[in-house]
């Protein structure tokens, strides 16, 4: 399959799961649909979350949680199964 970086739709900073405590929203080998949630980037105090809006599998993981993100910046490597 092709594999390709799902960018940034947005500037701010990263969050890989919805709490420090809770597990992330997903990591390396998880299988992903449009409505999957992949992360959680929040911008000037509002928390949004990001979806995948594809199908496909998420090979890795390209930033740190916490980390500040540019619009387009690649997040995840993404191999689609469509």
């Amino acid at each position: 399959g092709n594999i390709e970086p799902f960018l940034s739709p947005m500037v701010g900073t990263f969050y890989r799961a919805p709490s420090p405590e809770a597990p992330p929203y997903v990591k390396g080998g998880d299988f992903v649909e449009p409505t999957s949630v992949l992360c959680m980037i929040e911008a000037m105090k509002v928390f949004n979350e990001i979806q995948c809006e594809t199908t496909g599998q998420i090979v890795e993981t390209l930033v740190e949680n916490g980390e500040a993100v540019e619009y387009g910046q690649p997040l995840f490597q993404l191999r689609r199964t469509v």
